[in-house]
This record gives C-alpha cells, structure tokens and sequence, in this order.
C-alpha cells in the first residue's frame, strides 16, 4: 500500500469506531478515536488492562488540546512551544462524556479515556505520519503501547504479540515506521498556577 493509501486506510477504521495498530514518535502504539465510549472500552479489552488506569492521547496541536481541556495552562504552553523530544503533559479538567454511555460526541472525550482525578494525558507527536493522522480525524487518537497489560513494552513492531496483531481492526504496515525511538516519552502534569511534577522524566 501507498502511504496515502494507508493513511485513508487507517481513517476509515478510526471513523467507524475501530482499532488500529501503528507506529508513533516513541513506540507503536494501540489506538482509536479517544471520543468513542465502545472503541476505548475496546482497547482496555485488547490490552487486558484495568479501566482504572488512564491512558495517553495525541493531538495535532495545542488548538486540538484546547477543544478537550477545560484550561491550559499558560506553563504548558510555554512547554510545547520549547519541546525538542516526545513528552506528554497531564492537563486538570479533561471535558469528557459520562461514564458508563455508549454514544460518542465528538466534542467529548470518552470517559475512559480520562483518569479518575479528571486529568488526562496528551502528547503532540512530532512524527509527521501521527500528526496527518490526528489531523485527519480531527479528534484526539488513543496512544496506549501495543502489549499486553503488565508485559514488557515491544520497542519495535517485531517485538508485539501476535495477539495484539490480530486483535486491531488494521495494523499499519511496519514500512511507515521511520521515526518510533522504541522510548517512552517524558511525562510531566502541569497545574492551572502553572506548579509542574515530573511523573516520568
């Protein structure tokens, strides 16, 4: 396949509420459309993961991040304007649908998709394929590594279980990763009085 091809490929399983397989600026990655209750439910499933445990999206920009937070604050603002590597910042007061529903609404995050406290976790990759992707959507994409819940994180695509393979609705084909580092991303969880705690440096 063409990476155009791939690309439309892969948007037209996120639109309908299924899940891919696919390579982001740090490992490959389980996602879908983070505002689609069944298609996050799905994931937790795929990974065998307690659905109280948050997980990470990805954004386009910080214009896609201000669609799904209440306020960002000014400090990470500042952060992604100097970011040089993959780092995600958890913002206070995710907007997110309510629990238990089973519609999505576009301007909603999936309340799964959203930790307990009412934070989330979103990352602008700086892969360009990711980026188009998120773009495309025109949502935020699930980002949560491609392993079973409590193994070891494949850094390549050679590493993943061929459970989690089968499992996705589309796996991307490995030819696209050119920029997956095979490392986790810095995490840092920014406050409204702009207070920054290093979750994972």
């Amino acid at each position: 396949m063409k990476p155009e091809e791939i690309l439309s490929e892969a948007l037209r399983v996120l639109r309908e509420g299924g899940t891919i397989l696919y390579p982001t600026d740090t490992v490959w990655g389980l996602g879908c459309d983070a505002t689609n209750p069944k298609a996050v439910a799905r994931i937790f499933e795929i990974k065998q993961r307690a659905d109280s445990k948050s997980l990470v999206l990805l954004a386009c920009d910080l214009d896609m991040v201000a669609k799904y937070v209440r306020e960002i604050p000014s400090i990470a603002v500042d952060l992604v304007e100097v970011n040089d590597a993959p780092m995600t910042i958890i913002y206070p007061g995710a907007i997110a649908g309510a629990p238990g529903a089973e519609e999505g609404d576009r301007w909603h995050l999936a309340a799964l998709a959203v930790a307990e406290d009412g934070s989330v976790g979103i990352r602008i990759p700086l892969m360009e394929w990711c980026r188009q992707l998120v773009y495309k959507l025109g949502r935020p994409l699930v980002s949560t590594s491609a392993n079973i819940s409590g193994e070891p994180t494949p850094k390549r695509f050679s590493e993943i279980p061929q459970e989690i393979k089968d499992a996705v609705d589309f796996v991307v084909p490995p030819s696209v990763d050119t920029d997956s580092t095979g490392k986790a991303s810095q995490i840092l969880k920014v406050g409204l009085g702009g207070e920054i705690e290093i979750i994972r440096k």
